[in-house]
């Protein structure tokens, strides 16, 4: 364990850094011929208009900011699942990404770790105001947009669809992304979508604020999903002060911060410590990330953390 870090936060930003570029060799382009060109930190993130962008862009303000010696930048994907293959392929250093895309077993040599679990994300099932959807079995026959080929909600919302019995070919279904979904909503072009989120999801936001939205009460698939995938999930309030709609309840798992395993523990213990201590900031970027705390960040099973990060976590204890 290196304890030569514990030093007043700056400080310690600075020195880690300078060691990161003389030292790092485990993979980080440009590092080993140019000692001078800045670390890339590519941070795997989802749609401008959701969650994990607004997050990743406040995280990588921060990370540019305060270590030296390190290039943050965001990308844009399809979110949960393809960022886990962004970062195990070593085409991202940072990621999110929802419990239920992970593997259910711990991996023993995984390419990819945890840096916290950072909020619950809230499956949303959004319909027109007065549409004919008022639960999923209504989904019968509709045309519904899953989410976006490589994200969490299409994971989440396929296995939803599947204990509510409607497999198949029972939904006329579509593979879109948060952006195409509401604006294929607002044209008639689908009849409801899946989005699953921190809240609130601007997207969502956007439409239920024309007041030509609602979203559909999920609370009664929680435990049907437990039973039948596995207990990551829980139940959520979404109150009326989110949207102005009716309140409804749904299915939630939560979302993990997760990082390469060959990066550097010095690194990553900055990061976690940065991801700590700037949750005001982070916060202000969007409410869900207010809700971290290094009591909940370390549960992140199968995955475990990675050596920087637990070793930050150890070394903070409250």
């Amino acid at each position: 364990m290196n304890r030569s870090w514990s030093v007043p936060p700056r400080a310690a930003g600075v020195a880690v850094l300078l060691m990161v570029l003389v030292t790092a060799g485990s993979g980080l382009a440009g590092c080993r011929d140019s000692p001078a060109e800045p670390i890339p930190i590519r941070i795997a993130t989802g749609s401008p208009t959701a969650v994990y962008h607004a997050f990743g862009q406040s995280l990588a303000a921060i990370l540019n900011r305060e270590l030296p010696g390190v290039r943050a930048s965001v990308e844009v994907t399809a979110a949960s699942a393809e960022n886990m293959r962004l970062v195990g392929t070593a085409e991202a250093e940072l990621g999110f990404t929802q419990a239920d895309v992970l593997p259910t077993v711990r991996d023993e040599h995984p390419r990819v770790l945890a840096v916290a679990r950072v909020y619950d994300d809230l499956l949303h099932l959004v319909t027109a105001t007065d549409g004919p959807i008022r639960s999923v079995a209504d989904l019968r026959g509709r045309r519904v947009s899953v989410g976006a080929p490589g994200s969490g909600t299409e994971v989440t919302a396929t296995r939803l669809l599947e204990v509510a019995q409607l497999g198949g070919t029972a939904v006329r279904r579509q593979r879109l992304g948060l952006d195409d979904s509401v604006a294929a909503l607002r044209a008639g072009r689908i009849d409801a979508f899946f989005f699953s989120g921190g809240l609130p999801v601007r997207g969502v936001q956007e439409l239920t604020s024309a007041g030509t939205s609602r979203i559909v009460d999920l609370g009664e698939w929680t435990e049907p999903l437990r039973r039948s995938y596995r207990e990551v999930y829980v139940s959520r309030d979404i109150p009326r002060s989110v949207y102005g709609v009716e309140p409804v309840t749904t299915v939630a798992n939560p979302n993990y911060l997760i990082v390469r395993a060959d990066l550097s523990e010095p690194l990553v213990r900055e990061v976690t410590r940065l991801l700590m201590e700037r949750r005001t900031e982070l916060a202000a970027a969007h409410p869900a990330a207010g809700r971290m705390s290094p009591r909940s960040a370390i549960v992140t099973a199968p995955l475990p953390l990675h050596p920087g990060a637990a070793d930050w976590y150890r070394s903070n204890k409250s």
